[in-house]
């Protein structure tokens, strides 16, 4: 067969389509319309326009050959804005706990998992030459104080010179820096928890020597959690410490948690246009994990707007609107789309007070065309079949 004529019968079964399409289901005309062939195909005969004079109201309702539609006035709903984000989380208080000097390992004094009290020693190092030291320095302190006992008593009878007064003084002094200093090197073989937390893995045992900066456990508390997530800069003026935040860990969908906003970053990230946020999570069960990715949720009050039914939303070339029952007229009223949710869209139209939308009968409305309007319960049957018919 001939390239041409292949064309044409592919133009044909096309055509076809498209009739059979507009004169079966009745929802094709709104995209057609969008498409801009509705109005070509009646044109040229294809399908025929719905006669604005003729009676289409035979059903219960109808009044006077006047279309009969379901209707009702708009409700305004307040605009939900929420903004997502996934961040990570970690414990409220979290700290690595190494030794400040070198030594050998004699206790270990927690396991990993234990939950312990701020001031716990965790872990033991060998400390006898600090014992000694400390010892050394005890005795000279008790000499020292001994000495400026006596001499205190000889000042009183006038058998020693202020020197020797001063002398006295200085080496209780003395002394007593030693045994603090002596004091302070035996605490270091002490690892002692700072904090009340859960004890990490401990990568350890007794008798391995450890040096200064080793990481020997990480102590962390994770009554709260704090997550840490982006939110673009768009919202940034509305956000304030102490807002609500719902958090979602994604290993649990159906697990969501109430958590407040606790810092605000000082600048927004030039690269991402976004700023950092935290937010504290409860965690009084223990059953969330430090690391663990959250989903955030922010969901911000804005300003009111009408909402309509999903079903009034029509299309044409010049977009969406929504036909209205106005002094019993139809009126299409063009609109912009502000939100779309589950059972209702927030729209931006010039509606007035008393305008009712129409929600089902909308194929046999026309411009200024009368309008009858039902209730819904039960109005099925009034609605006429907007399908065109064939000539």
């Amino acid at each position: 067969m001939a390239l041409w004529k292949q064309g044409c019968l592919a133009a044909l079964v096309v055509a076809a389509a498209l009739v059979g399409w507009a004169l079966f289901v009745p929802s094709a005309l709104p995209w057609l319309a969008r498409a801009g062939l509705l109005e070509p195909m009646q044109r040229i005969g294809l399908i025929a326009a719905a006669p604005q004079d003729a009676p289409q109201g035979g059903g219960p309702g109808g009044q006077g050959g006047a279309p009969t539609v379901i209707a009702a006035e708009v409700e305004t709903v307040v605009l939900n804005d929420v903004i997502t984000a996934v961040g990570s989380a970690r414990g409220a208080r979290s700290v690595i706990l190494g030794a400040e000097v070198e030594g050998q390992v004699t206790a270990i004094n927690v396991a990993a998992g234990q939950m312990v009290e701020a001031g716990v020693v965790v872990v033991e190092l060998d400390s006898q030459a600090a014992q000694i030291v400390l010892d050394r320095a005890t005795l000279i302190l008790g000499d020292a104080q001994a000495t400026q006992a006596r001499v205190a008593q000889l000042q009183v009878r006038g058998a020693v010179t202020d020197l020797q007064v001063q002398e006295a003084d200085l080496a209780l002094k003395t002394a007593g820096l030693q045994a603090r200093e002596a004091q302070f090197e035996l605490d270091r073989h002490r690892i002692v928890a700072p904090i009340s937390g859960w004890v990490g893995i401990l990568d350890l045992d007794v008798g391995d020597r450890v040096t200064p900066g080793v990481e020997i456990t990480r102590l962390e508390d994770r009554s709260s959690l704090i997550v840490d997530f982006r939110v673009p800069e768009r919202v940034v003026s509305r956000l304030k410490l102490g807002d609500a935040v719902s958090a979602t860990p994604l290993a649990d969908p159906a697990l969501t948690l109430e958590g407040r906003i606790t810092a605000l970053d000082n600048r927004v990230d030039e690269a991402s246009r976004s700023l950092l946020v935290q937010a504290a999570i409860p965690n009084a069960d223990d059953a969330l994990r430090s690391g663990m990715a959250f989903s955030i949720a922010l969901q911000f009050t804005g300003a009111n707007y009408p909402a309509v039914d999903p079903l009034a939303i029509q299309w044409g070339a010049a977009g969406a609107f929504v036909w209205i029952v106005r002094d019993g007229k139809a009126v299409q009223l063009p609109l912009r789309i502000v939100q779309r949710n589950s059972d209702a869209v927030l729209i931006a139209a010039d509606l007035l007070p008393g305008d009712q939308v129409v929600t089902e009968g909308v194929q046999a409305l026309r411009p200024g065309v009368d309008v009858t309007v039902v209730p819904s319960d039960g109005a099925e049957a009034a609605i006429t079949d907007p399908r065109p018919t064939r000539i």
